[in-house]
């Protein structure tokens, strides 16, 4: 039997200079687009969890990764549940980001997702099924436009 998953993950947005933003989808959920995500292991640092999940899911290398201090604690939704610990509800996910110099191919962790797609932050944003996803999208454009 599997252990149990660390309610303790990271959230990575992985993106180019003019906020084209790489989404994912799951495999478990057709039509549930995402960015790369994934459980601490053991008692990883977040920054090697989110480095080795980014590699894991798309075959890039995380150089350069940004951690962004910020944490978000969300419900789990029931049909995930399952595969924590009884009575674990919650999660605590860790926000990074990634800046490649331009849109490129992924390699897709098989079983875990579908395919992959490159779209303007606006339309990311619109498309990931996460609200604390969607939100890191539209903090980091609001962080991009700024500047």
């Amino acid at each position: 039997m599997k252990a149990p998953k660390q309610p303790v993950s990271v959230l990575v947005v992985i993106h180019t200079p003019d906020l084209q933003i790489l989404l994912i989808e799951r495999a478990d959920r057709p039509g549930y687009w995402q960015s790369v995500t994934g459980s601490r292991e053991g008692d990883e640092a977040l920054s090697d969890t989110a480095r080795r999940e980014v590699l894991e899911e798309t075959g890039i290398d995380a150089v350069g990764l940004h951690d962004w201090q910020q944490q978000n604690v969300y419900e789990i939704y029931p049909h995930w549940r399952h595969r924590y610990a009884p009575g674990v509800t919650h999660n605590t996910e860790h926000v990074f980001s990634l800046q490649l110099p331009a849109p490129q191919p992924v390699q897709l962790a098989a079983g875990e997702h579908l395919a992959w797609q490159w779209l303007p932050w606006q339309q990311a944003a619109e498309l990931v099924f996460s609200p604390s996803n969607a939100d890191a999208i539209k903090k980091l454009a609001k962080a991009r436009l700024m500047t």
